[in-house]
């Protein structure tokens, strides 16, 4: 099966689409600055697939452009890298702070994309997918830069979607809800079933959920899905 790589591969969304993609056959690049996909890699290993640290910071494009050129011709790319996501009120808002939400959700895909597109051009296809988010309709105060991001990452998406789809590659996007990882280690109880009773389906999604969404798109029963955004938080953002 075509190589995978991952992006933010080395804990949390990105280490459950890595290990997913691997039980499925996928021989997986696991991308994370130095030193962070190693856990990750032997996870897979010992499982019995098929990995290898991809160590590179995605927003930088000599990096990019280094990792992909060691790597074998990337058939699946899973853009989910991203950084810190703080708040800030209308008043406290910087052009820097949009910036920095901008540098992973639409440089760091930029940059990616035009890394392994020869090689998918080549092969006569690939798939893409980039790890959203549903903040864009939740809407919540505070969070203008990274919903303004993450709208432009969907619109990206679905451009090229259309402008790749006759090279036969697919560009989706999977747009988790809040599901909690190593990174939300801090949430109370409290504040998870808050939000799990607003969810129709009344649980919080897992890692797990987000992954299975990647894997079938990466799939050949995806083959026929581009230029969709795909929510996955229980029908939280339903009208």
């Amino acid at each position: 099966m075509d190589l995978a790589l991952v992006t933010g591969a080395g804990r949390g969304l990105g280490a459950a689409i890595a290990r997913r993609l691997a039980s499925g056959g996928h021989p997986v690049a696991v991308n994370d600055l130095p030193g962070r996909a190693d856990a990750v890699v032997d996870a897979i290993t010992r499982a019995g697939g098929t990995a290898i640290a991809a160590p590179a910071d995605v927003t930088d494009e000599d990096e990019v452009r280094a990792m992909v050129a060691r790597l074998d011709p990337v058939g699946v790319l899973v853009a989910n890298a991203t950084g810190p996501q703080p708040t800030a009120t209308i008043e406290e808002l910087t052009w820097r702070a949009h910036l920095n939400q901008l540098e992973f959700f639409v440089k760091s895909p930029t940059l990616l994309v035009q890394a392994v597109l020869p090689a998918m051009r080549a092969r006569g296809g690939g798939r893409i997918v980039q790890i959203g988010s549903d903040m864009p309709d939740r809407a919540l105060p505070g969070w203008s830069a990274y919903a303004a991001a993450k709208s432009a990452q969907l619109a990206l998406t679905r451009v090229w979607a259309r402008e790749l789809g006759p090279a036969g590659i697919t560009v989706n996007v999977v747009a988790p809800g809040w599901i909690p990882v190593e990174r939300h280690a801090d949430s109370t109880e409290e504040e998870r079933a808050g939000y799990a009773a607003e969810v129709p389906l009344r649980y919080l999604g897992t890692p797990a959920d987000v992954a299975g969404a990647v894997a079938f798109l990466a799939s050949d029963e995806g083959a026929f899905v581009t230029g969709q955004c795909l929510t996955v938080n229980g029908g939280h953002t339903l009208g």
